[in-house]
């Protein structure tokens, strides 16, 4: 049987059915959270709808293909465009990623360790989230990670695992390093133009049309979250330098990494999302060869009892920047099944500012699910799994 729905949720539902145009309604519209989703299998979005309130000032609906920031799911596409480089040549997983640097990337407990794209991509290289990774504009990356706070000092890198928002800044400059170019730009020259996707990492290289249609994000209290744009791309994109500039000319590329958020600040629809999603479903085999997708999915840590946090289960089988649900023979300590059917899918969750994503495909099949909801408490009461109710209750409306 099915997990009920939460009281918001199934307000929300209903409230599907109702055109935005009736008056009668308006008052409850204004403040029903935005929330959106897209199905698809390895052919086409086959279909997708979106309710709430994009920005509750201005009395705009959302829809499908209005842009939002995806949070953790921002981690898969940074992936996709260092997976192309690797195809390329231009780096490769198992090098030490000190030498594409040009500094020393080193735990301190354990400086004999190199640490390489695949541990950092991973999260198996032992970076901890014990300093602040949004960076300013003027901050320096080989300063940060010389703070033993940034590391695991109880185990060595490459076998234990501990979700870290910190690797991706690093691989973020890795790319920049070996490609002398700015990771946003980067982003759109590999994945999203590739994709024909209208998305983009802090806003920057979107149309101006896309921002025009920004999700805001509102906490679960109403106050707004982020992206509160009001039609424009923000006048400073990042984390602005101590002294309150942001001259962007001031960004070092390969010792910064941060300024873009490589690791939650991808922009980007449910339609979009979903697209992103075909690709691993194995749908364009030109943009990423079957290899680098085998190597991306396949399970590079899987919880044994004792080698890695998994949040209360939530983690427990994690390739290259891809989760991995309900793996056969997973231990039993395990809760990461917001389907609830044992069916092992592939893709990433998202969290932050309110909001909850997610981007999940049935390898079998070839058909997932991309979706988004938003004004999520911190607290917001699980569900079966270890994923929120909320989740939960998308997933089973829309899969």
């Amino acid at each position: 049987m099915k997990r009920p729905f939460p009281l918001w949720v199934a307000m929300s539902l209903s409230a599907w059915a109702i055109s935005p145009a009736s008056t009668a309604n308006a008052a409850a519209e204004v403040t029903e959270p935005a929330s959106a989703w897209a199905r698809f299998d390895v052919r086409q979005v086959t279909a997708s709808g979106a309710q709430g309130m994009a920005d509750r000032s201005a009395g705009r609906h959302a829809k499908a293909d209005d842009p939002v920031r995806i949070a953790s799911i921002s981690k898969l596409a940074t992936a996709l465009a260092a997976m192309r480089l690797v195809e390329r040549g231009v780096l490769d997983l198992d090098r030490d990623v000190s030498q594409v640097l040009g500094w020393p990337l080193r735990n301190p407990a354990f400086p004999d360790r190199p640490i390489t794209l695949r541990l950092l991509l991973s999260h198996t290289a032992g970076v901890r989230d014990g300093v602040e990774y949004a960076l300013p504009l003027d901050a320096r990356l080989d300063t940060v990670m010389r703070d033993p706070k940034a590391w695991d000092s109880a185990h060595k890198p490459g076998g234990y695992f501990t979700y870290s928002n910190l690797n991706f800044p690093i691989v973020a400059a890795v790319m920049e390093a070996a490609t002398g170019e700015r990771f946003d730009r980067l982003m759109q020259r590999e994945v999203f133009a590739p994709l024909k996707l209208d998305a983009c990492f802090n806003w920057t290289t979107c149309s101006s049309r896309t921002v025009r249609h920004a999700v805001v994000l509102y906490n679960a209290d109403g106050t707004v979250a982020r992206d509160d744009l009001h039609g424009t791309k923000p006048d400073c994109p990042v984390v602005p330098a101590s002294d309150g500039s942001c001259d962007l000319t001031r960004y070092p590329l390969g010792r910064h990494g941060a300024a873009f958020s490589p690791q939650g600040g991808m922009r980007i629809g449910a339609r979009s999302l979903a697209k992103l999603g075909m690709v691993l479903a194995g749908k364009r085999p030109d943009f990423l060869k079957a290899a680098s997708l085998g190597e991306m999915t396949r399970a590079q840590w899987t919880y044994d009892g004792t080698n890695g946090d998994t949040e209360g289960g939530f983690h427990c089988a994690y390739g290259l920047a891809v989760q991995i649900l309900a793996l056969p023979g997973r231990n039993a300590a395990c809760r990461d099944d917001p389907f609830g059917d044992g069916r092992t899918r592939i893709g990433h969750a998202g969290e932050a500012y309110g909001l909850r994503s997610g981007l999940w495909v049935d390898p079998a099949s070839g058909k997932g699910l991309a979706f988004f909801v938003t004004a999520i408490a911190a607290d917001a009461p699980k569900g079966r799994s270890a994923f929120t109710a909320a989740e939960e209750a998308m997933i089973a409306a829309h899969h």
